[in-house]
């Protein structure tokens, strides 16, 4: 059984797994950064392409080695597929540097279920580092995110366990609980660690589902023994609907 996997370019990047402590930050950050974040997230709201690129320098560089066209071609297709995203932005902190202003914010996404057939609903948060040039992104950074999409008639509640990063060539555990009791309820599932490269934020990837005999999937994985970003993905099947989990895993050295 194949299942398409989020490509997670829902960010724009800007998102954290956790609920940092954000006091009144974002009043105190000037004007200009919040008045750009604000407008930001009111065109990714609507789906707005073009609105969003003109906050972006032609000479942008992203950490996931993506750049301006190849950004703008991934916020296409994906708001294609989830229409109805709603996007809240926050700065949990920023310091001046020069001409440059270097933010870190917590970008919160909300999606409601799609009209298409699939029906997907995209929940997720996402932490990143963005430089600013006046108006403008020059360069952006992925810290951390955490995506989930949903389908279904009830989709099924899962808890995720999985460290935020781990050194090369040592193992990692990555639980995927299944909240509610099974009942008479059968699952499938499969777990995917895949690096973060531009292939994977313009084609979705597929995998084959196994039975499960437990409620979730517990599994020991192995960190690859280059130091980058990776994906560690978990997709759930029930009979009334589907969960699929996305968690950026760093491996560092």
């Amino acid at each position: 059984m194949n299942c398409w996997l989020v490509f997670t370019l829902i960010t724009l990047g800007l998102v954290s797994l956790s609920e940092p402590a954000y006091a009144d930050t974002l009043d105190k950050a000037p004007a200009q950064l919040t008045n750009s974040l604000i407008q930001i997230d009111k065109a990714a709201s609507k789906g707005d392409v073009e609105g969003v690129m003109q906050f972006y320098s032609p000479s942008f560089i992203h950490g996931d080695g993506i750049n301006y066209q190849t950004m703008e071609q991934a916020l296409d297709k994906f708001w294609k597929r989830y229409p109805r995203l709603r996007y809240k932005t926050k700065v949990k902190s920023w310091k001046s540097k020069g001409n440059f202003i270097i933010a870190e914010t917590i970008t919160s996404i909300i999606g409601l279920p799609s009209s298409n057939q699939d029906k997907l609903a995209l929940n997720a948060t996402i932490h990143s580092r963005q430089t600013f040039m006046r108006d403008r992104i020059t360069h952006q950074e992925i810290l951390s995110e955490h995506t989930e999409v949903t389908s279904g008639i009830k989709p099924p509640k899962v808890d995720i366990k999985l460290p935020q990063q781990v050194k090369v060539g040592m193992s990692y555990y990555f639980d995927a609980i299944v909240q509610e009791p099974l009942g008479n309820n059968y699952l499938l599932g499969k777990v995917m660690q895949e690096p973060v490269k531009l292939p994977q934020y313009l084609k979705p990837s597929s995998m084959n589902l196994e039975s499960l005999k437990a409620g979730g999937l517990f599994k020991i994985g192995r960190a690859p023994d280059t130091p980058g970003n990776y994906w560690v993905s978990a997709v759930i099947v029930r009979s009334d609907g589907m969960t699929i989990v996305t968690r950026r895993l760093r491996v560092i050295k």
